[in-house]
């Protein structure tokens, strides 16, 4: 796994501990979410999968509830998804999605945050071809599922690969899980067949994967590292997607 799974691991932990920044990016995510196709989540896939994974944050069912109400506000109409592009020191490129009631501001920021860390803002479009949007799934590592049997099952639906890993849990121990990656426009699909099979689906989402990955040694990590965790720390920055391997 590498020390990219260490700063991924060292940065969720971190992170457990400023809940108070976390839950309001999920809430207009959600918010956003059912704004666009409706405050009903059987109906809206995306606000499905934005309160799946805010559930997987532990974001209290209040706080849900509250924004999906908020979606029928004046104030969710000028919530604007955009994403940046940017590229960091030692060849990392990013895609910085936003969730904003203000791109100038937003931009502003961005930019500034670069600028200080040795990154750079680029023109929309400059990295289309070094990454793939793909549908990302994860599940808790079962023994009672057999994984070959379950890959073969899910080519008909999307499936591109199945892996398994370990991530983070608040008491410092790691979980076996396994991520599902598929093509982009089979999110839906893929989804619905794993739910059809009985898995519980943890985590749900549409990533940007890098086409060649990037390999860093640990100084060179640490010091990307700080890059993300600032740009991370805007409230307007929902997620930083990098080429790191």
């Amino acid at each position: 796994m590498g020390r990219a799974f260490e700063y991924r691991k060292a940065a969720k932990l971190k992170r457990w501990g400023a809940m108070s920044r976390i839950f309001p990016k999920l809430g207009r995510m959600i918010t956003i979410a059912a704004k666009e196709g409706g405050p009903d989540p059987e109906m809206n896939p995306k606000l499905r999968t934005a309160i799946l994974n805010a559930k997987a944050q532990n974001m209290p069912k209040d706080n849900i509830e509250a924004a999906i109400k908020r979606a029928q506000g004046k104030d969710a109409a000028e919530i604007k998804e955009i994403a940046y592009e940017a590229k960091g020191p030692h060849g990392t490129l990013m895609y910085i999605e936003t969730a904003t009631d203000n791109p100038t501001r937003t931009v502003a920021n961005i930019r500034a945050v670069l600028v200080r860390n040795g990154g750079e803002l680029l023109t929309s479009g400059s990295l289309d071809f070094m990454f793939e949007r793909k549908s990302v799934f994860e599940f808790d590592k079962d023994d009672a599922i057999d994984l070959e049997e379950l890959e073969f099952e899910l080519i008909d639906y999307g499936l591109e690969e199945l892996e398994e890993d370990k991530v983070p849990q608040e008491n410092g121990e790691d979980k076996a899980i396994v991520r599902v990656y598929g093509e982009y426009a089979s999110f839906g699909e893929l989804g619905k067949a794993l739910e059809e099979k009985g898995i519980e689906i943890k985590k749900a989402s549409l990533q940007r994967v890098p086409t060649v990955p990037l390999e860093l040694s640990d100084e060179q990590m640490d010091e990307v590292s700080v890059l993300i965790d600032k740009l991370e720390d805007d409230e307007d920055v929902q997620v930083v997607y990098t080429n790191l391997a």
